[in-house]
């Protein structure tokens, strides 16, 4: 059985919680929690999933992804709407745990511990 890359999902409606947990990331599982088709914005050494339609299908703005994102170097603003998807890969772009320093920033950021 595959191993589950442990992400860092934030949802766009600020009253949801941030979550840290292991996840499924084939493309189904994906589209289900992102509500359509993936799109992947990398940076370094991780990269957030976005649905890929989602100022089309007008999607609300995710602040708190845009925010985490622009503070480790990337500037995803006109593109983080609904659930964002945040996660490291290896080397040969293969699926990896969320970078600590991302999920270390996100609590930080938003000041509460990550819900499990």
């Amino acid at each position: 059985m595959e191993r589950k890359p442990t992400a860092l999902i934030i949802p766009a409606s600020l009253g949801e919680p941030v979550v840290l947990g292991r996840l499924d990331t084939g493309a189904a599982a994906l589209r289900r929690l992102l509500g359509g088709g993936a799109e992947s914005i990398s940076r370094g050494d991780w990269h957030v999933y976005l649905n890929a339609r989602a100022r089309l299908l007008n999607l609300q703005p995710n602040i708190r992804a845009a925010r985490l994102a622009e503070d480790a170097g990337l500037d995803i603003s006109d593109a983080a709407r609904g659930t964002a998807v945040f996660l490291g890969h290896t080397d040969l772009a293969a699926e990896a745990d969320v970078p600590a320093y991302l999920t270390r920033r996100a609590t930080e950021l938003f000041g509460t511990a990550l819900a499990a």
